[in-house]
C-alpha cells in the first residue's frame, strides 16, 4: 500500500470512477494473462519447456480471453 493512502480511499470515489478503475484492472489482467499464455506457448516451441500439445491450446486462451474480455468487461448498471 502506498503511504498515505488508506483502504478507505476508494470509497471516497464516485460509482463512475471506481467502475472505471475496476473496469482498467480487469482489462490488464486479461491483457497479461494472454501475453503469458503467448509467452509460454513460445518457450515450448523453442524447447525450453517440454510441449504436450499446449502451445496451440495456449495461443487459443490468449485469444479468448482477450476476445471475451472485452466483451464482459462492458460498463453494468446506468450509473
Amino acid at each position: 500500500m502506498l503511504p498515505g493512502r488508506n483502504l478507505n480511499d476508494w470509497d471516497l470515489l464516485s460509482e463512475e470512477a471506481q467502475l472505471r478503475l475496476a473496469r482498467e484492472a480487469m482489462q490488464r489482467a486479461a491483457d497479461a494473462i494472454a501475453n503469458h499464455a503467448e509467452l509460454l506457448a513460445t518457450e515450448m516451441e523453442a524447447g525450453a519447456i517440454a510441449d504436450h500439445g499446449g502451445p496451440d491450446a495456449l495461443r487459443l486462451l490468449a485469444s479468448m480471453v482477450r476476445l471475451t474480455g472485452r466483451d464482459t468487461l462492458a460498463p453494468a448498471g446506468s450509473a
